[in-house]
């Protein structure tokens, strides 16, 4: 027989049973920065994510192990897509025993824009979000949140003022709920279309005459960034429910403005028609029981 090692002599002290007995909803690990090759759509980018991962823990079970997360991500942490976030919060669950929990990451997400006219390329910098999360019952979610800033320039100032208008850098939020793969480049684009001009990282004299004529002749309101988001992801079917935010740091004001719109996106088929089975099963047992 071979000889328990000293590792296999020491206690497992968060596996011991609890006389509490309260569950845990949410217990883990966050602010774990981590580097990560984020790949989205054609594009493979380098960046430094922030990782919080966490598992509900039973009322019998004293302690979730801690160091599993990381063995985690050390593991498959490196490259990720949604499919591979997704894969991973299913091992996460099934390395600690848990039958629901969520893996969220932050990170810095860059895209190179090339000029409006000189077409100089540099780079623009978003924050990303990614979060997919299991419930009790098996059900997986993954939800994608971007900040992209943009410029506005004021309708009413244009409108009433002899020359000029004021116009400021804004910054919107898409916050969105993904059924299919979505890339990031994707939901700035409709973030940026929403907006009187884009922004860049370089400009040259010529493209800095042409993001201001642009805004000129693209005048929005704050209420005007956030409906049309809305309009564009509510013809994309790929988009559940989604959280969509503005914010404008005003030129002329010590104050910002903002507007927010949020919806719940309609359920999916499957989902539905999981749902409409339980039902009937349901009163099928009730008939019998009455």
């Amino acid at each position: 027989m071979n000889a328990l090692t000293a590792m296999q002599l020491l206690p497992d002290v968060q596996a011991q049973a609890d006389f509490r007995k309260q569950r845990i909803d949410a217990v883990g690990v966050k602010g774990v920065r981590y580097p990560v090759v984020i790949h989205s759509g054609a594009h493979a980018v380098a960046t430094i994510a922030s990782f919080s991962m966490n598992v509900a823990l039973a009322p019998e079970i004293k302690g979730t192990h801690m160091s599993r997360f990381i063995e985690l991500i050390e593991a498959h942490g490196s490259h990720l897509d949604l499919a591979g976030l997704r894969a991973l919060v299913f091992e996460m669950l099934e390395r600690l025993d848990a039958r629901s929990g969520s893996i969220t990451l932050r990170f810095p997400y860059f895209v190179s824009k090339a000029a409006p006219v000189s077409g100089v390329n540099s780079l623009l910098d978003h924050d990303v979000e990614w979060c997919g999360s299991v419930d009790a019952d098996g059900q997986f979610a993954l939800r994608v949140r971007v900040v992209v800033p943009a410029t506005s320039l004021c309708p009413c100032s244009k409108q009433i003022s002899a020359y000029g208008a004021h116009n400021q850098r804004s910054h919107i939020s898409i916050a969105a709920e993904i059924r299919d793969s979505i890339s990031i480049e994707e939901l700035i684009a409709i973030a940026e279309a929403s907006a009187s001009c884009e922004v860049y990282g370089l400009l040259k004299r010529a493209d800095e005459k042409f993001v201001t004529e642009r805004a000129y002749d693209n005048p929005k309101f704050v209420e005007d960034l956030v409906r049309d988001v809305a309009h564009a992801l509510d013809q994309d079917a790929r988009i559940g429910g989604y959280l969509i935010e503005a914010e404008n740091f005003e030129s002329i004001h010590n104050h910002s403005a903002f507007a927010r719109i949020e919806r719940i996106g309609p359920e999916p088929a499957a989902t539905r028609a999981s749902r409409h089975l339980h039902v009937a099963a349901a009163d099928g047992v009730n008939g019998a029981l009455s």
